[in-house]
């Protein structure tokens, strides 16, 4: 998995998005991430310390890619941003629902 800055990370899920358009999906999870990369210490070891803050780990998946970031409680406006834009410009396969009219309503008017 490739760990990513943020602005590096939107670019390179529009290239998976414009990928997995043709053929395949893609997923997106966010994940609350406290900084430790190393698994809890069994019983009788002293413990992780608690971290200050949180952050957010943000990963990708194709098929073959995998991608991630880590955004910072400071960068969260930013590049929330960021993802609401990426997510409007990509979300152009939706169809439109169309809307049934009631028998009740079709008769009064």
């Amino acid at each position: 998995m490739v760990l990513l800055d943020n602005s590096n990370f939107i670019l390179r899920l529009e290239k998976i998005a414009n990928a997995a358009k043709k053929d395949s999906s893609f997923t997106l999870t966010f994940k609350r991430y406290d900084g430790h990369d190393k698994p809890v210490p069994r019983a009788g070891r002293p413990p992780l310390p608690k971290p200050e803050t949180y952050m957010c780990l943000m990963r990708a998946q194709s098929k073959s890619q995998k991608i991630s970031t880590v955004v910072r409680q400071e960068d969260v406006p930013t590049m929330m941003g960021m993802y609401s834009q990426f997510m409007k410009s990509k979300m152009d396969g939706l169809k439109r629902v169309k809307k049934v009219k009631s028998k009740a309503k079709a008769t009064k008017g």
